[in-house]
């Protein structure tokens, strides 16, 4: 009989738990890297776990209740649990830690982007297995690690924390001033990331059109050659890597600066995807000077245009938020008339929520929360019918589809996105089923459709 033990019964189990944006997902990710890397088994689930992780978010309300629900679920079920992400930077009222003054009995608490330390609480309570070799880590996508997303695509963060102070934000005071990661870094983790089948790379940060400046855009290295850390740089470095795979790079996060004309350029040659998700947030002036926003939000329009005039078939996405403290009816006009003007392809919007620690809780003029869901339902009443024109206007359109789900061998049609759709936030391709016989859609590879109809805030398209 053999008593070498199995590896299900000789390697200790972690249940892991991620919340919130992609941001807490590529934390989420390198922690589970090292929990592979070091032998742990990993698991998405509580039951047969030694101890429990969660990730949690800490930014509105309704996410902190979700983090705390998350935590009370994982104790009732598991017992062990470490606690991590921008919840765990949170203090209560009292000045303690609100994670520990809720859930007392969890066994240790981090902040965000905290690996080494979740990694020492882990080892604390429950002692790593023998041997860790990174190269055996299975899923991995080598030196990029572990990814939480479908393996053909993943999101790439190029640095952390931010250096401005919008008084409705607390990422600052949760995630430190702006960090960037050495370009030679990201290069490679985005190689890795191409060699091991991802074709949508997704570059994300707190502020995008700001990587470098934390460093003063020094010069780094990558394949033995001088590239300088800046966004322009980058971009261009990423693009010219996706070319030999076929793959795509899609822009997140990137902040209105006039630098950004410089990459709309690289949109309308095809290098990287034309799509820019831009947080706006609003229009009026006074509104951003209240939300102490940067860049000069009053030319935006202008900039918008500039845009569009290099680069005709950009698509933009943005977020905005209705009801902030003193905002006038005149000003949320204004906001709506932006948006009709400036066409903004996709848009999310939320009804402002007072968030303890940010400094616009105290400005003068808070409005009553129904007045505030009111005006987010009219603000998204206005988006959803521009989105819905500038769809329509693609019908009759041959687009590149990525597939995302495939069901009946390809043969049944399927999901997938078009370059004007980010995965998760944006709207999807409903792709008919194939009219050749020879045609199989695949998860994870292009294919060529013809747009047929809309359908709500998405495409119907005949794969061609």
């Amino acid at each position: 009989m053999n008593d070498t033990p199995t590896a299900t019964n000789a390697s200790p189990r972690v249940g892991f738990v991620s919340l919130g944006c992609p941001k807490a997902l590529t934390d989420s990710e390198l922690i589970l890297t090292r929990l592979s890397a070091e032998g742990y088994q990993t698991s998405k689930t509580f039951e047969g776990a030694d101890l429990v992780i969660v990730n949690t978010c800490g930014f509105i309300d309704d996410a902190v209740q979700e983090s705390l629900d998350t935590i009370g679920e994982a104790l009732a079920e598991n017992g062990k649990v470490i606690v991590t992400g921008c919840l765990g930077a949170r203090a209560a009222e009292s000045g303690d830690n609100l994670v520990k003054a809720m859930h007392p009995s969890v066994l240790a608490v981090t902040g965000p982007h905290a690996t080494d330390e979740v990694m020492d609480a882990v080892h604390a309570f429950l002692p790593k297995p023998h041997d860790p070799f990174i190269d055996l880590v299975p899923q991995a996508f080598g030196e990029a690690g572990i990814k939480l997303t479908p393996r053909h695509y993943a999101y790439l963060k190029i640095s952390e924390g931010c250096n401005h102070r919008c008084t409705f934000c607390i990422i600052p005071s949760m995630r430190g001033d702006l960090v960037s990661r050495p370009i030679g870094d990201v290069m490679k983790e985005a190689r890795a990331l191409f060699e091991g089948g991802v074709k949508e790379l997704l570059v994300i940060s707190q502020d995008t059109s700001a990587y470098g400046v934390d460093v003063r855009y020094r010069t780094g290295f990558w394949d033995g050659q001088p590239i300088k850390t800046r966004t322009l740089e980058l971009v261009q470095a990423l693009g010219q890597l996706a070319e030999g795979y076929g793959a795509w790079v899609r822009l997140h996060y990137v902040y209105p600066y006039p630098s950004v004309d410089e990459i709309v350029p690289l949109m309308a040659s095809g290098l990287v995807l034309p799509y820019l998700d831009v947080p706006f947030q609003h229009s009026h002036p006074d509104v951003l000077k209240r939300m102490k926003r940067p860049a000069s939000g009053e030319r935006n329009l202008e900039r918008i245009a500039r845009w569009r005039e290099l680069c005709p078939q950009i698509v933009i996405r943005s977020t905005f938020i209705a009801g902030f403290p003193g905002e006038t009816e005149e000003e949320f006009q204004h906001l709506l008339d932006f948006v009709r003007e400036a066409q903004i392809d996709r848009a999310g919007c939320f009804a402002y929520s007072p968030v303890s620690g940010a400094t616009a809780n105290d400005l003068p003029g808070m409005l009553p929360a129904e007045v505030r869901d009111e005006r987010r339902a009219r603000f998204m009443e206005v988006a959803e019918a521009v989105s819905v024109e500038k769809l329509r206007k693609r019908v009759g359109a041959s687009l590149q589809v990525l597939v995302d789900s495939a069901p009946g061998g390809g043969k049944k049609g399927g999901v997938g996105r078009s370059y004007a759709d980010a995965p998760e936030i944006d709207g999807v391709v409903h792709l008919l089923p194939p009219e050749k016989l020879s045609k199989r859609l695949k998860v994870g590879e292009f294919t060529r459709a013809e747009v047929v109809g809309t359908q709500g805030h998405d495409l119907v398209a005949l794969p061609v």
